[in-house]
């Protein structure tokens, strides 16, 4: 998968999730269980779930109950071992996850790379993303490592990664305070207001992520 594709989906996504209510606002983590149950049409234990996206089981336990409470998802006891849970997705489910790719596909118009897309595909694309955990930091830097100049300031990168300001600012703080990115003082070279650059650190750890995207293969019908 290509880095524009990623990002622009991501975005997408994000003002969607903006405009809904926010009894049925997901994560971006949480549609893509959704997805990858649509798409594959099967069951799935919750260990499973938890390998695809490679956090520990606790948190899936969690996030399918989520899904679970919301009526996207039945969870169940399975049949060979009790100890595992097994997670279906429901009608309302799979409702869910073609209005949601719907609008995704409308955010998508009007130059994007997939401005063309269906809304099977995007639940293809979502399946093959959630693989890679990228929460609103790693999307930063992301965002960082893109942008032309090199640097971003922080009204650029909501633009760019559809995220609220107060999301993008605390962030960019947090990266800070881990040594990722550094901001832009004045008498630096191409220094705007607010921008802010990577280190060294935040270089290695965006050449990582985009290494891991470049291999997320999209499934075929």
């Amino acid at each position: 998968m290509e880095m524009r594709e990623y990002l622009s989906i991501r975005k997408a996504y994000n003002l969607v999730r903006q405009s809904m209510g926010a009894a049925r606002r997901l994560t971006f983590v949480e549609f893509a269980i959704l997805c990858r149950l649509e798409v594959l049409g099967r069951e799935m234990k919750t260990s499973e779930i938890a390998e695809y996206q490679g956090s520990l089981r606790p948190t899936m336990t969690h996030r399918t109950k989520h899904l679970a409470e919301l009526g996207y998802m039945r969870r169940s006891k399975g049949s060979s071992d009790r100890r595992n849970v097994v997670c279906a997705i429901t009608d309302e489910g799979s409702a869910f996850v073609d209005e949601v790719c719907q609008l995704v596909c409308q955010a998508l118009r009007g130059g994007s790379v997939l401005s063309r897309t269906t809304p099977q595909r995007i639940c293809r694309y979502v399946d093959a993303m959630g693989a890679v955990a990228c929460m609103s930091g790693e999307l930063v830097l992301l965002g960082v490592s893109v942008s032309p100049e090199g640097s971003a300031t922080v009204s650029e990168l909501v633009g760019m990664l559809g995220l609220l300001q107060p999301t993008v600012s605390m962030a960019v703080s947090a990266l800070e305070g881990e040594g990722c990115v550094a901001r832009l003082r004045d008498g630096e070279a191409a220094v705007r207001t607010g921008g802010v650059t990577l280190t060294s650190e935040g270089a290695a750890r965006a050449d990582h992520l985009t290494e891991d995207i470049n291999k997320l293969v999209v499934r075929r019908k």
